[in-house]
């Protein structure tokens, strides 16, 4: 009897430590506009023209992420399982930018797409997302908005 409490003790304590990990799965990533925040430790300030930001959306519907790098537009699919995120078949237009610094940018956040092999919501607006080693290759926020 006393092992069947440990073990149910133990069972119980695993569940229990997922709760602190940062991801809620009944807080889907579809849906909002996620705008970037920063490329690995390198904070993005916002341009003054919206239309301008790094900004990326998930749509359950169709499994398609789209969005744009800042200048270029960009689209591919997803898939989402608990806290694992592949974004796969990414495309982007090939515009000349305004300036060689949202090129590189640019660039760096679709690189960051590729490369994500997880994600981590920090409330409701504040998604990171990690890559294979669980480094955080991207932080964007959709404004508290849901």
């Amino acid at each position: 009897m006393r092992s069947l409490f440990l073990t149910a003790a133990l069972f119980a304590s695993v569940l229990a430590s997922g709760c602190g990990s940062g991801i809620n799965l009944d807080e889907p990533i579809e849906g909002p506009v996620w705008q970037l925040e920063q490329l690995g430790s390198e904070l993005i300030e916002p341009s003054s023209d919206p239309r301008r930001n790094a900004q990326i959306q998930f749509d359950r519907s169709s499994g398609r992420v789209s969005g744009s790098g800042g200048c270029n537009r960009v689209t591919g699919t997803y898939e989402r399982s608990g806290s694992t995120l592949r974004v796969r078949q990414l495309g982007a237009t090939r515009m000349a930018c305004p300036n060689e610094a949202s090129t590189i940018n640019e660039s760096q956040f679709f690189a960051a797409l590729q490369a994500t092999a997880s994600y981590r919501l920090q409330g409701t607006s504040r998604l990171s997302l990690l890559d294979a080693s669980g480094r955080t290759v991207a932080t964007l926020s959709n404004g508290g908005v849901r």
